[in-house]
């Protein structure tokens, strides 16, 4: 016999029928006059994450909001994380509203704005502005031609008639789902540098989690703890499994017993993309035998691009 009751699924169901943890971000975007427009959201998520030519977040909202609107109209967003603090979660429920305008809300908005790094470089790449109070910023751009969303366009604000999108645009009578480009993350120096130097339990930045409205009177967030670590599970590859791997990466370039040392811990799904790294370190510098020295140097240089970004 379960041990679980079977509850019923209905609209909104990650707030009506769960306790789904979430993200609380505030997305600005770009009103008809170029001002900079807020709205807080939840329903935000990586997408795509390795092996395409970009990375991309997947937003999930109405598509009445001032936010989807704006994104259909220019397609410009910030995805602002803000601190785990009362003042700026209470902040945020403000921005919450349905059906006020940017201009209502904005007027009674406490949070500071800074322009966006990528137009302060390129002024003809217009952008919203980001909080200058947030732990770390994605700039994107929303990815129209997928799915076939190109077309679609804002003005309907009580509802858009099919045919819908699967995945991108318009995905719904009230529903939009957008594919956002990362073009930029930005950090503060001092999480940047924990990433970059090593991350320790006390290096991670305190951000809400919130469960959403759970009824018609309060908007509900859980604070957060201190950091509990918990040590991976090493499982070391033969030599032998990795050697075989590694003769088949490329015709002509080899490795050593010692380089292939280096990289036994590396899990076996992400095995190959290490060894192409190599391979196409080797093919710039004409290295046709790697070492433990050249991994040495390979992986001093991955530390280093990862430094700039």
């Amino acid at each position: 016999m379960s041990s679980f009751e079977n509850l019923r699924i209905v609209d909104n169901f990650y707030q009506t029928s769960l306790f789904f943890p979430m993200p609380t971000v505030i997305i600005s975007t770009l009103t008809d006059d170029g001002k900079t427009s807020l709205g807080p959201y939840s329903l935000v998520q990586p997408y795509y994450v390795a092996g395409k030519d970009y990375y991309a977040m997947l937003l999930s909202c109405r598509n009445s909001s001032n936010t989807a609107q704006h994104i259909l109209k220019n397609g410009k967003c910030a995805l602002n994380f803000i601190p785990d603090d009362p003042k700026f979660f209470k902040e945020a429920v403000k921005l919450s509203w349905p059906g006020d305008k940017p201009e209502e809300k904005m007027a009674k908005c406490n949070f500071r704005l800074e322009q966006s790094q990528i137009q302060e470089e390129d002024p003809s790449d217009v952008r919203p502005q980001v909080l200058t109070d947030a732990i770390q910023v994605i700039e994107c751009t929303w990815m129209r031609e997928l799915d076939g969303a190109a077309a679609d366009q804002p003005g309907q604000l009580e509802g858009y008639e099919p045919p819908y999108h699967d995945f991108n645009g318009i995905t719904s009578k009230f529903g939009a789902h957008f594919i956002l480009r990362v073009d930029r993350i930005l950090m503060k120096k001092k999480y940047s540098d924990a990433i970059i130097n090593g991350v320790r339990a006390k290096d991670f930045p305190a951000l809400p989690v919130d469960y959403g409205y759970r009824d018609s009177k309060n908007f509900w967030f859980h604070r957060k703890s201190r950091m509990r670590s918990e040590l991976l599970q090493m499982r070391q590859a033969s030599l032998a499994s990795v050697r075989y791997a590694a003769d088949r990466a490329d015709d002509k370039i080899k490795f050593t017993d010692d380089a292939l040392m280096t990289i036994l811990n590396v899990p076996r799904v992400f095995l190959s993309l290490v060894l192409k790294g190599c391979v196409d370190w080797a093919r710039e510098n004409n290295v046709y035998l790697i070492t433990a020295e050249h991994m040495k140097i390979i992986n001093d240089k991955r530390s280093k691009e990862k430094s700039k970004k």
